[in-house]
């Protein structure tokens, strides 16, 4: 595959190729190869310290890679070739790449000191220059879909978890992004409110947003993944559909991991 390709369906939404990321002499990703198609819903599980979190922030250059190679959409992310050399991407360049990949963190990041309008409508204005009016306008739509329009002029101070990650949410669709990354969106969550961020996660899965999403909600992973990726050691270790995976896993240590949570 050439470098600078343009956008099209007959490339996969993302592609893995033998990517490696350390620290030092601590390898946390080995050699992960892995593709997602435009549309497609691929859930990643596996045990803290497997490598989920990290090969997330690597797809949008978060962290730089130590090997291999990553493209969203056909583009290779974080890097630009030239000849047979790879260059990194100046840090503003990086920037322009990422506003097309929406992500969720654990923890929700919104800004304490500007109302929920003010976190959504933020990027839009400052990064895509969109007009204050034209970005409200859009926020409202999108705080309509996550159930919270009535907070539009609320602090983040006042919402609960649950109501703080669907904003966190809403602030990532703002961008239009073309790639929807969670990394264990629900897990800083007390209990009674994980399901109303999977609904809105649901909802998203059904109108075709590509998703990859890093979870522990096994029964979310069972009814809305397309894929189901398990991790262990900084490598992928199984793939397959959520039912072959949960319900007949191939291999020991998916047993070993599925025997403890399920």
């Amino acid at each position: 595959m050439t470098d600078q390709l343009t956008g099209s369906s007959s490339f996969p939404m993302v592609l893995a190729e033998r990517v490696v990321k350390a620290y030092g002499s601590h390898v946390v990703l080995s050699d992960i190869s892995l593709s997602v198609d435009r549309g497609e819903v691929v859930c990643i599980i596996g045990p803290s310290g497997s490598g989920k979190s990290t090969f997330l922030r690597c797809i949008n250059h978060l962290e730089r890679l130590d090997g291999g190679r990553l493209t969203v959409d056909g583009e290779l992310i974080g890097y630009r070739q030239s000849g047979d050399k790879i260059y990194e991407l100046k840090p503003r360049e990086a920037a322009q790449q990422r506003k097309d990949i929406g992500m969720v963190f654990q923890r929700f990041n919104l800004f304490p000191h500007l109302t929920v309008l003010e976190n959504i409508i933020e990027a839009p204005t400052q990064v895509k220059r969109q007009s204050r009016a034209a970005a409200s306008t859009r926020a409202m739509q999108l705080l309509e879909r996550v159930g919270l329009a009535e907070k539009a002029k609320a602090y983040p101070a006042s919402l609960s978890g649950g109501q703080q990650q669907r904003v966190a949410i809403a602030r990532a669709l703002a961008m239009d992004p073309k790639l929807m990354l969670f990394d264990e969106p629900t897990s800083a969550l007390d209990p009674e409110l994980v399901g109303e961020v999977l609904d809105v996660m649901k909802q998203l899965a059904k109108d075709g947003m590509t998703m990859i999403v890093v979870t522990h909600e096994m029964g979310f992973a069972r009814e809305v993944a397309d894929s189901l990726v398990f991790m262990d050691g900084g490598v992928v270790v199984e793939r397959g559909t959520p039912s072959d995976v949960l319900g007949n896993p191939q291999h020991a240590r998916t047993r070993a991991f599925l025997s403890k949570v399920l």
